[in-house]
């Protein structure tokens, strides 16, 4: 009783604090102010009292993060909170994603909301309070009506980048001073005792765990650092190890151009000292070896002319795969900001769609209460007609007393000239007719009281029509400001539409520069698997399995690198990697064609 007592006077300060602050300051609150840390502060308070707690293979669990889970079973408009919370990497305890869920709920203004559902089904609080909690008692009932008070505060509150699961609450007492004023007019100054609040046990104990827990979080994050110190470690050893790995074999892959080098540097020679040995014998034995001669110099000038080629092609291959390898890594940057700027244009279409809901609720409530007013001034139309219509049937009972008057007054005129003689007789009918005037001057009385009494109405009413004329024009107000309302939503409706526009461009994008990476991975598919067949490796053609000559010379496919005859590889066609039409096989070119048709299909 002592503690829950306790809590609800610290309660009642820090949001009355809170929102004096808050008001005076005039602007959003951020996470820095002061008066709302200590709110968070005694509000978790408040939440931990009389938790149970949970075991679990772990250990002991004793947490408020548990009760708040139920809001989004209760309410499905709890459910944005509970992914963002669990969608946020930083929270690692169930503390911090309590305390993170709180903020949100304060930024959407619906925490009372969120805790007054929670009020409602206390059967299943039971499961995480017990049944002296605060929150199981009409103390929460009277935290919640609290908590109404803070719609009017607006806040702005970042969860990126603060530590909300290590972060210790202390309660600053010197913000609860404050100075009250007696009935009798004297002022005094009161405030909340430290020792009565921290001189007890159950306190004392929560602060000695909550303590503990942190220090067992900040040992966690102790060993985390020292993995992922040992793991960098273990990566830059590995990533020495493969630098050294590319530098050997970038000097093998030079020792190897030198072997290849000197290799066609020694087979020209051969052949040239070959050839010249033939030409003598030609010479001497037949002069159609001439032609022979001239064919096997023709030859030459060619190989010396595809060994220049096929150095500019080496050339050409290593700028295209760096070039590729660039293009690779921007196509996946634009990728990555295109993903991150479709997420913010999904957010803005929610907050678009929340507002358009929140002023379609205020255009539905407004022309209720037009509707309402509208009938009010209906029925006080039809009150004026009736009091109106009593007030000439008044007049004319006037009218008639006072005609009946005269014609009385007339009459004793008349009796008192006939019956002058008759005195006796006058004097008693003079008698009854002072009474019948008596009696009429009463009666008019009454009707002047009467009349009075409905001028008085009639004053009244004319006040409430007043009144309702005002009303009739704040109502006349209210329709400009709906149509304002309507103006911006439709303003908000074609900015919609735009967003949606922009993100179907953004999708097309997307699907082309996708297309885009699929035709990069295969031709850079096509430059690795591929491997140049040497010319000492190939005795035979490929495709036909004739023997090569000194009339059947070799010629390699720059599609797939194997060496072929000349009538098996007269084709020719321009590839990814060469500008210009190149030779290529048969069965290179026939698969080349059908791809180039299927991709036009």
């Amino acid at each position: 009783m002592e503690e829950r007592a306790n809590l609800m006077n610290m309660m009642k300060l820090s949001v009355k604090i809170l929102i004096q602050s808050a008001l005076s300051l005039g602007r959003t609150l951020d996470s820095d102010f002061p008066p709302l840390q200590q709110f968070f502060v005694v509000l978790e308070h408040c939440l931990k009292h009389g938790l149970k707690v949970k075991k679990t293979f772990i250990g002991q669990n004793k947490s408020f993060f548990g009760p708040l889970e139920l809001v989004e079973k209760l309410c499905p408009e709890a459910s944005d909170i509970a992914t963002s919370v669990k969608n946020l990497p930083e929270l690692k305890t169930a503390v911090g994603r309590g305390r993170a869920w709180l903020y949100l709920a304060l930024m959407q203004k619906k925490l009372a909301d969120y805790l007054k559902v929670l009020l409602d089904h206390k059967h299943l609080l039971s499961e995480f309070y017990e049944a002296d909690a605060l929150m199981m008692e009409e103390e929460g009932a009277v935290i919640v009506g609290l908590l109404v008070g803070l719609n009017v505060i607006d806040a702005n509150l970042c969860l990126k980048g603060e530590d909300l699961d290590s972060q210790v609450g202390v309660i600053d007492f010197s913000l609860y001073l404050k100075e009250t004023q007696d009935s009798d007019g004297k002022q005094y100054v009161w405030s909340i005792r430290i020792t009565a609040v921290l001189d007890q046990k159950h306190y004392v104990e929560e602060l000695n765990r909550h303590l503990s827990c942190t220090v067992a979080d900040l040992q966690n994050k102790i060993d985390c650092l020292e993995k992922t110190n040992s793991k960098l470690q273990e990566e830059l050893a590995a990533a020495t190890d493969r630098i050294g790995s590319l530098q050997e074999e970038q000097q093998q892959l030079k020792q190897q151009n030198e072997l290849i080098r000197e290799r066609s540097e020694k087979s020209v020679e051969v052949t040239k000292e070959d050839t010249k040995v033939e030409l003598d014998t030609y010479k001497q034995s037949r002069q159609g070896l001439d032609e022979m001669y001239s064919d096997v110099w023709k030859q030459l000038k060619e190989e010396k002319k595809i060994r220049l080629e096929l150095e500019k092609e080496l050339e050409l291959q290593i700028g295209m795969k760096t070039e590729m390898e660039i293009a690779m890594k921007l196509l996946e940057k634009d990728t990555h900001e295109k993903q991150d700027t479709l997420v913010a244009l999904r957010q803005q279409l929610e907050e678009v769609k929340a507002i358009n809901l929140q002023m379609f609720h205020k255009s539905q409530n407004a022309e209720c209460s037009l509707q309402q007013k509208a009938e009010a001034i209906s029925s006080f139309e039809g009150k004026t007609n009736e009091m109106m219509s009593s007030m000439k049937q008044m007049e004319e009972r006037l009218q008639h007393a006072e005609k009946a008057k005269q014609a009385a007054e007339e009459r004793c005129n008349k009796m008192k000239q006939e019956l002058a003689g008759r005195l006796d007789t006058c004097r008693q009918q003079m008698s009854q007719l002072d009474s019948k005037c008596s009696t009429l001057e009463k009666e008019l009385k009454s009707e002047k009281e009467q009349r009075q009494t409905l001028q008085k109405e009639l004053h009244q009413e004319k006040d409430a029509t007043t009144l309702l004329k005002t009303e009739l024009q704040q109502m006349e107000g209210l329709k400009k400001e709906l149509r304002k309302l309507q103006d911006e939503k439709q303003q908000l409706e074609k900015v919609c539409e735009e967003q949606e526009q922009a993100l179907q461009e953004m999708g097309l994008h997307l699907s082309q520069s996708k297309l885009k990476m699929e035709d990069i991975k295969e031709v850079n598919k096509a430059l690795k698997g591929h491997t140049w067949l040497k010319d000492d490796e190939a005795t035979h053609c490929k495709q036909c399995e004739k023997e090569f000559s000194i009339s059947r010379r070799k010629h390699h496919c720059r599609n797939c690198g194997d060496i072929f005859c000349n009538t098996c590889s007269s084709n020719e066609l321009a590839l990814p990697s060469y500008p210009k039409p190149v030779r290529v096989c048969d069965t290179c070119h026939t698969l080349l064609l059908q791809r180039c048709s299927s991709n036009s299909s």
